[in-house]
């Protein structure tokens, strides 16, 4: 078990939903529990009811995956309490707020109502356009994008990179028709997979264009501050050092690749003991352990993680009173 002093949080986004999550932690958890509470109340909807009885299908709708998926990664990381210090922090996608809300940059009120009306554009935007993503497995992001631009060219249709997660899997996203143009290309061309995906809107696409304006007023709205430790961006995988540069990247993001693994060789370089996921699907942590260098990397996505990271941290801490202690005895 090793010592964990620097410590990286990530928390995943849309996708990571399942039905029956955040229920054991809120049911163990007092401080897990108040926020769902709270977010219901801001809601106007028992986001738990929801999370914990489904449908699927209505859990799946980003006005509602959006919300969910954001507070129960809160939920698990408040389950731990204060023995948890990261020095760096990033999200996938939207989950970017989760970040920003423990690095005190915004409220968690006021982050949800941003995350609520981002969930609730996308919806709209989804429903008028239409679109899919597809994920690439096996084939280079040079390939990728050079098959992307190409498509694009001659179907005269819309698609682009949405996420690069890592040299191995990359989304694209966009009309359907020109997606599955695209994706039979880079079957053609090499990947070992196409997999299409069970979403319900083109996103970080230039379908969600429209949702842009709604999502940009609540951000504007929103009070940030600069965060008290380093929160990494989707858009350019760089630490914010500024609340115009947040609006800005935060913004840019609905129709923006999300380039999670530049993200996650930036948090790498944070020479870190561990990294740990709070999330209910456990996405991330398997992109990470991948990686090169890649420090010990836990999952937190029930209470049983909870419960495991924190004698861990309470292990850590012992230990470095000890050392501490013995270096006292010898001056």
């Amino acid at each position: 078990m090793g010592r964990l002093v620097r410590v990286g949080a990530m928390f995943p986004g849309q996708g990571s939903q399942t039905v029956g999550m955040g229920a054991d932690v809120a049911a163990r958890s007092p401080e897990a529990r108040a926020l769902f509470a709270r977010a219901s109340e801001i809601l106007g909807y028992d986001l738990l009811a929801l999370q914990v009885e489904g449908p699927e299908e209505k859990l799946r709708e980003t006005q509602f995956s959006q919300p969910a998926i954001f507070t129960t990664n809160l939920a698990l990381y408040r389950a731990i309490g204060e023995t948890l210090a990261p020095v760096v922090s990033a999200g996938h996608s939207f989950a970017e707020f989760c970040s920003l809300v423990i690095a005190g940059s915004l409220e968690f009120d006021e982050a949800l109502r941003v995350v609520d009306e981002r969930g609730k554009a996308m919806q709209v935007a989804a429903e008028h356009a239409g679109g899919g993503m597809s994920a690439v497995l096996g084939l280079e992001a040079s390939a990728v994008r050079e098959i992307v631009d190409r498509t694009r060219v001659e179907t005269g249709k819309r698609v682009q990179l949405a996420n690069f997660n890592s040299p191995t899997q990359i989304v694209i996203s966009g009309d359907v028709a020109a997606v599955k143009v695209a994706g039979d290309a880079m079957l053609a061309r090499g990947a070992k997979r196409v997999v299409p995906l069970n979403v319900s809107g083109a996103w970080h696409s230039e379908l969600m264009l429209p949702a842009v304006e709604r999502f940009a007023a609540a951000v504007e709205s929103a009070h940030f501050s600069v965060p008290e430790f380093d929160v990494i961006s989707n858009v350019d995988a760089q630490p914010y050092r500024d609340v115009a540069g947040i609006r800005h990247n935060l913004i840019r993001s609905i129709v923006h690749e999300v380039r999670w693994h530049d993200a996650a060789e930036r948090i790498l370089s944070y020479e870190l003991d561990a990294v740990v996921e709070f999330g209910a699907g456990g996405v991330l942590g398997p992109l990470m352990k991948r990686m090169p260098n890649a420090p010990q990397v836990l999952v937190v996505s029930d209470y049983a993680g909870v419960q495991h990271l924190r004698k861990m941290l309470t292990a850590s801490t012992v230990a470095l009173g000890v050392a501490s202690s013995a270096q006292d005895d010898g001056r």
